[in-house]
């Protein structure tokens, strides 16, 4: 794959944290949606790639844009044949209501590399590159804690395991405390918490709990990129997932634990733009006459990772929204 995809796809993810960022604090999570996947299909149709959305909105009968199976991208002769999972705007709520940790995440391979995984939960445990080999989502939180702290050689006291603030997770969080561990509980954006595992200026060790099933493909191709590591299992909440599980999965055991290569593998690259300010990047602020943003892109064939701080000058730039997009002078209709 070509390594300067990498690049591309900033300018993707650039795309939707800025309209999504316009959106901030206003309450409404709809809008704050919409305005990310409009500006980032737009910026998709100026990709010279022949890509295929497999992780996305949602179905075509749920998700009139960027749904599964939704070709984008130039697509001319030539052109790189590509899967991508996404997220525009991971974190609607933090978007909306001016909470820290939205992001705008893309990610590509070829296809095959992605496990196409249907939109409901998944049990993930994700961390860094010196735990990836003691982690095991089928023993208990205390023992991962317990191994993951001894990796990395700390205590468990001085150990900190990010979880989703659910209901879902109390026995998971008064387990964890009884361990003896520190906890951050976060409103949303597991994706951001599992990439956070393998940074030393986020202080976060491990990330335990269960989470959207897409949102999991897409924290293991990142984490993929940076050498962490991660497992997965689906959770079915009644038959009709199971069986549309079945049907995603294409006869594969929907029951397994998922590895890290089960979920994403292959030459992988990987782009993300902080819409709202968490701990590893920065979000969009807005200037006299543009804004600023931090990104990140990563490929794991090299193991590279970019940190891309840009200035933005709206007057020189496409201005991508839900009315239309401005490229130079001329106003122009997003595409269908």
């Amino acid at each position: 794959m070509d390594r300067n995809l990498a690049l591309e796809l900033v300018r993707v993810t650039e795309a939707a944290a800025i309209n999504a960022a316009r959106t901030m604090g206003r309450g409404d999570v709809h809008a704050s949606d919409q305005a990310a996947v409009s500006a980032m299909r737009t910026a998709f149709q100026l990709m010279e790639i022949d890509g295929t959305i497999v992780i996305g909105e949602g179905e075509l009968d749920e998700a009139p844009m960027l749904y599964i199976g939704e070709k984008v991208g130039r697509a001319a002769e030539g052109d790189e044949k590509v899967d991508i999972a996404l997220d525009p705007l991971e974190g609607t709520g933090l978007c909306a209501y001016g909470r820290p940790g939205a992001l705008a995440v893309v990610a590509m391979a070829k296809a095959g590399c992605f496990l196409h995984a249907p939109d409901m939960y998944m049990d993930k445990i994700a961390t860094g590159s010196a735990g990836r080999d003691v982690i095991d989502i089928t023993k208990t939180p205390t023992e991962n804690v317990y191994n993951v702290a001894a990796a990395k050689g700390v205590t468990v006291e001085e150990l900190t395991v990010v979880i989703l603030d659910r209901s879902r997770h109390e026995d998971t969080i008064r387990e964890v405390r009884a361990a003896g561990a520190r906890i951050k509980l976060i409103q949303d954006g597991d994706v951001h918490a599992a990439i956070a595992t393998c940074a030393d200026e986020t202080g976060i060790d491990l990330m335990l709990g269960i989470g959207g099933a897409p949102e999991g493909v897409l924290a293991a191709a990142a984490l993929q990129c940076i050498g962490g590591g991660m497992q997965g299992q689906l959770v079915f909440k009644n038959d009709r997932e199971r069986e549309r599980a079945k049907k995603m999965m294409a006869g594969r055991d929907i029951y397994r634990v998922l590895t890290i290569d089960d979920l994403a593998h292959g030459d992988i690259v990987f782009a993300a733009t902080g819409v709202t300010s968490g701990d590893m990047l920065r979000g969009v602020r807005f200037t006299h006459h543009g804004c600023e943003t931090h990104s990140i892109a990563m490929r794991n064939k090299s193991g590279t990772v970019r940190h891309i701080e840009a200035k933005h000058v709206f007057n020189d730039k496409p201005n991508y929204s839900t009315e239309g997009f401005i490229v130079a002078d001329e106003q122009v209709d997003p595409p269908d």
